[in-house]
């Protein structure tokens, strides 16, 4: 079984910063690409970075140059260092795995985590 969590969310002050974690297990000899969205109250989830399986990263507009997407292959997770957070930062943030490969039992599936809060406060 494929499983994603995230972590490292919290509350923050205007400028502040955080380091959310995406630990994925549950899948041999797949290749990935993950990414990360997020959702705030009332919003439409939005693409915030990605990750593809040959280390090439993707930002959205409104967090280029403040998120950086890191990966440490050992431990199967992915992190984003958030700076210079803005209060329209905060939403849920997920954490998204798309699984693929010729020998990967879950060629070509997507899995979500269930989200950590980011709270960004004046």
């Amino acid at each position: 079984q494929v499983h994603v969590v995230e972590s490292g969310g919290g509350s923050v002050q205007v400028g502040g910063s955080l380091k959310l974690s995406c630990a994925t297990s549950g899948y041999s000899y797949c290749n990935r690409d993950m990414s990360w969205y997020r959702q705030a109250p009332g919003n439409e989830r939005e693409f915030v970075s990605s990750l593809d399986g040959g280390g090439f990263t993707d930002y959205a507009h409104s967090v280029q140059g403040r998120f950086t997407l890191s990966e440490d292959s050992a431990e199967n997770t992915m992190y984003l260092q958030m700076n210079s957070l803005k209060p329209e930062d905060t939403a849920m943030y997920f954490c998204k795995i798309h699984l693929y490969g010729t020998l990967c039992r879950y060629n070509d599936m997507t899995y979500w985590g269930k989200g950590t809060l980011v709270t960004i406060s004046s």
